[in-house]
């Protein structure tokens, strides 16, 4: 017998303004797809314009009275970063769900950004540190639910805190479990500081287990020309039904972070499965790895730093608790 994809109700969203990075396939179009369902305006800022086109598309082919429309974004440019906040700071709208999805998954060979960071760390984690920064005012307008997709990764390895662009010895899955870890600390900072300033955003954190998308697909831009043995693997066991999810059951734990009343700041939510590979969305303990307020201070100041942005200063109000 097939297993039921699992499911969750998603409030009306009316009136609301959704973001999605990496929104042109996999789980961000999925994600995209619910939340215009439910009735949000959703932008889409992407890297590819003709994939997002393709991905309006198909959001369109199941809603034809869909709110989508597509910005430009390529998260490992702060160039581009700053260009895109701009343009919606123009535009003027508040923000009131921010999901920082977007991502990029072990290059064979070391690579960099265009302002010179390790690729990994740069997108996953620096770049969109750069976006919530420059967007705080509408999120602030917003009220915000901010929603940043960690990964299973950030419950492995370590901040390589003596060479955090890795330029004296290259790993790739020791640089993206960095990234991941880095982003969920950010994530839970911003949640911390947000209380403590009075800004109104919520900040919580998913992660969707492990599914078939694009990560570990064939993706010359990485300097990756086939698709990983593991995704391959990975797509055989998850169309039988067997440990791993579907992009249907994947996107749902950050589906709930971002829309559901009963989701809470400074949390992280994921699958309920076994060894929370798939199944549907719960909250999950905070990994050993992103508990540490020290740690979560630390990325936040080098961050500031490497993206020559400030947030606003924190107040004197004691940060308090691990979240």
């Amino acid at each position: 017998m097939a297993r039921t994809t699992p499911d969750i109700p998603v409030p009306d969203l009316a009136g609301k303004l959704a973001v999605v990075t990496g929104a042109s396939d996999g789980v961000g179009l999925g994600l995209a797809t619910r939340l215009a369902a439910a009735g949000a305006e959703v932008v889409m800022p992407v890297r590819n314009p003709a994939k997002g086109e393709a991905a309006i598309a198909k959001i369109r082919e199941r809603h034809p009275n869909a709110e989508v429309s597509l910005r430009d974004l390529d998260l490992s440019a702060l160039a581009s970063v700053a260009a895109l906040a701009g343009r919606l700071t123009a535009e003027g709208r508040p923000i009131h769900i921010l999901v920082n999805n977007a991502g990029v998954m072990t290059p064979p060979e070391r690579q960099t950004t265009r302002d010179g960071f390790e690729l990994q760390f740069g997108t996953n984690h620096l770049g969109h540190f750069a976006l919530v920064a420059r967007l705080l005012p509408l999120l602030r307008a917003g009220q915000a639910r901010v929603t940043s997709q960690i990964s299973i990764a950030a419950d492995q390895r370590a901040i390589n805190w003596d060479d955090l662009q890795w330029e004296r010895k290259y790993n790739g899955n020791g640089a993206y479990s960095q990234s991941k870890i880095a982003f969920g600390l950010f994530g839970l900072e911003l949640d911390r500081r947000s209380r403590a300033g009075g800004w109104g955003i919520t900040s919580n954190l998913s992660h969707p287990g492990v599914t078939p998308t694009n990560l570990l697909a064939a993706r010359p831009e990485v300097g990756r020309a086939r698709d990983t043995p593991l995704v391959r693997l990975v797509r055989a066991l998850s169309a039988r039904g067997i440990l791993f999810g579907k992009v249907e059951s994947a996107l749902l734990p950050a589906l709930y972070a971002a829309t559901s009343p009963a989701a809470e700041g400074g949390h992280l939510y994921g699958p309920n499965g076994f060894r929370h590979l798939s199944g549907p969305p719960a909250e999950q303990k905070l990994y050993s790895r992103l508990r540490s307020l020290e740690d979560a201070r630390r990325i936040w100041t080098i961050s500031e730093e490497l993206v020559g942005y400030r947030f606003p200063a924190r107040t004197a109000t004691t940060m308090g608790g691990t979240s």
